[in-house]
This record gives structure tokens, C-alpha cells and sequence, in this order.
């Protein structure tokens, strides 16, 4: 009460805060900022670093404790040239990676040389109905070239709802492109989601760290 009291008593007609709204005391007095509205939190589940690895698989901790999970890619880099950066999802605890997905994707990219930029819709990178691993970009192997990005999984232990996910991708051609891809879609399960497997269409992830967060409930 205190505390809303100097506040108000340091606004000014027009609404605005004067100088002395808040200090020392006042925020001293504050017991507990976690609680303020529309705050949320990521807690770090697992992490994953390649090392000349078929693929990186999360086969535990994806359960009803979060209504959201994000894996966060930092510098996938592959060993072979010229490669789709994948992933597929498993009901069965990673025994098999083959839930039926539907899914949309476009990228932005632009040359190195500025000789071309474009803004399209990839129309042979989507999925309908079909089980097959999704891509996540076309990726070089060159030392300067890299996937980044992250991927969101929603409810997926809901058990009366299909599966969403979503992902934002930085990444570089192999001719030397950047591109920046934006996909989306669902699992057409109402089964369980419990593990998720990422892999290069050939070759081995050379390097690289996935990690996967949960989303705290609020």
C-alpha cells in the first residue's frame, strides 16, 4: 500500500512518473517480481553437442511438465556438402521417427555477391500428410556455413489434439545464399509426443549444440 501510495503521489497531472517515483525504498520494498503478469520463463532441460554424429535425438523429458518445448540450434554444421537439415517426431520414445505431418514453409535469401535476392514459397520442402523427416534448410559445409535457429513444439503430450510446432532457421546455401526460413505445421497424431530426432539427409552433423528448453506454466 505504501508502495502504490509514493507512486501515485509522483504522478504528475499528465500521468507521468516524476523522477522520484521510484528508488531505493520503493524497490526495496518489492517481495516478488516473478509474479508480474505476462512473465514467463525457460528452463534448460538438456543439451546435446555433435561430434561426427548421425543425428541428436531427445528421447526424455518431453512430457505434460510443459505445454511447450523449444530446441534451440546453435552452429549445426555438416559434414557433406550440400545437405537438408531434417527432423521427424516418435510416439514411441524414439523406437521410430515417422508421425504423419502436414507443413508449410517459405524463405528470404540473398547472395553473397548481391546478385540475386528472393522471398519464396517452397512448395517441394513442404509435407501433406506425409511421414517423412521435414526440412529445415539446404546447408553447406564450409567452415563459414551453419545452421542456427530454433524450433517450437507445442502440447505435446495433449492426447485430444493434433501436434503443432513452428521453426525460425539462419542458414547458408552451399552457393554461398543466406537464407532466413520460416516453417510451420503439425503432427496428425493425438497420440503422445515423447522424443524428437534431428539429422542431415547425408553424412554426419559434424559439430554443433542442440539444447532443449521447457516453457514454464504460468
Amino acid at each position: 500500500m505504501s508502495i502504490a501510495l509514493s507512486l501515485g503521489n509522483n504522478l504528475t497531472t499528465g500521468g507521468i512518473f516524476k523522477p522520484t517515483a521510484v528508488n531505493n525504498t520503493s524497490v526495496n520494498n518489492v517481495t516478488d517480481f516473478a509474479s508480474v503478469a505476462g512473465s514467463s520463463t525457460l528452463v534448460l532441460l538438456s543439451t546435446q553437442t555433435a561430434s561426427a554424429s548421425a543425428s541428436i535425438s531427445f528421447t526424455s523429458g518431453i512430457d505434460s511438465t510443459y505445454d511447450e518445448y523449444i530446441f534451440k540450434f546453435i552452429n549445426i554444421h555438416p559434414a557433406s556438402d550440400a545437405v537438408n537439415f531434417t527432423f521427424n517426431l516418435s510416439t514411441d520414445s524414439g523406437s521410430n521417427y515417422n508421425v504423419t505431418k502436414t507443413t508449410t514453409l517459405f524463405h528470404a535469401e540473398h547472395a553473397e555477391s548481391d546478385s540475386d535476392a528472393t522471398l519464396t514459397y517452397r512448395t517441394g520442402e513442404d509435407l501433406a500428410q506425409s511421414s517423412a523427416y521435414q526440412y529445415l534448410g539446404y546447408q553447406g559445409a564450409d567452415n563459414d556455413q551453419v545452421v542456427c535457429g530454433e524450433l517450437t513444439l507445442f502440447s505435446p503430450s495433449n492426447t485430444t489434439f493434433v501436434k503443432h510446432f513452428i521453426a525460425k532457421i539462419s542458414n547458408q546455401h552451399p552457393s554461398e545464399y543466406a537464407r532466413n526460413i520460416f516453417m510451420a505445421g503439425y503432427g496428425n497424431t493425438t497420440s503422445a509426443i515423447n522424443a524428437i530426432d534431428f539429422k542431415f539427409s547425408s553424412g554426419n552433423i559434424d559439430d554443433g549444440i542442440i539444447k532443449m528448453y521447457g516453457v514454464a506454466k504460468s
